[in-house]
């Protein structure tokens, strides 16, 4: 019969599954607790969480908070899982460029879910090189808005072209007068 703890541990693990956006997965085999703080402190400022748990009370977790499971090849051997609470783009950067310093060989990013969607571990790096959530919403914004504004122009346009016109004719009347 399993221990109290277990089931501590992943109830504690499905009421943080239940806020998150995303979940990225990462093997951690040889790293040093500097590593791990640092790794720990860019993921927490880019608006997630790192947690390390057994593979098995991980999906467990994962299965009692209705969540997709996660695939076969990224859910064995010493894990790290990044929880998303905010835009996962940044953690999936911050997770990206930590694995890509040299410095830290012994973290390898594998995988992981959005929403209910697998990803492997080149989808996580094309996540990583999207811009941010902020600059995406400008450049939507700007697309909605562009025929808008090309559609002001014109129709201001024969309003600017009256008045130009009456404005000369103004002119040539004074000179005249």
């Amino acid at each position: 019969m399993p221990a109290t703890v277990k089931y501590e541990q992943v109830a504690a693990l499905r009421e943080k599954l239940d806020k998150t956006r995303a979940v990225f997965v990462g093997e951690y085999r040889g790293m040093t607790v500097a590593e791990s703080t640092r790794l720990r402190t860019s993921v927490r400022a880019a608006g997630g969480e790192l947690k390390v748990a057994k593979n098995t009370l991980f999906a467990r977790a994962m299965a009692e908070s209705g969540m997709a499971a996660l695939p076969e090849e990224i859910s064995f051997g010493p894990n790290v899982y990044a929880l998303c609470y905010g835009d996962p783009a940044a953690v999936a950067k911050a997770l990206r460029d930590y694995a890509a310093d040299k410095a830290n060989k012994a973290f390898a990013l594998k995988g992981g879910l959005l929403g209910s969607t697998p990803l492997d571990a080149a989808k996580v790096q094309a996540m990583a090189d999207l811009p941010p959530r902020d600059v995406m919403l400008a450049r939507a914004v700007g697309t909605i808005a562009s025929p808008l504004i090309g559609l002001v122009t014109v129709l201001s346009g024969t309003t600017r072209a009256l008045v130009t016109c009456l404005d000369r004719i103004r002119e040539q009347k004074e000179k005249a007068a």
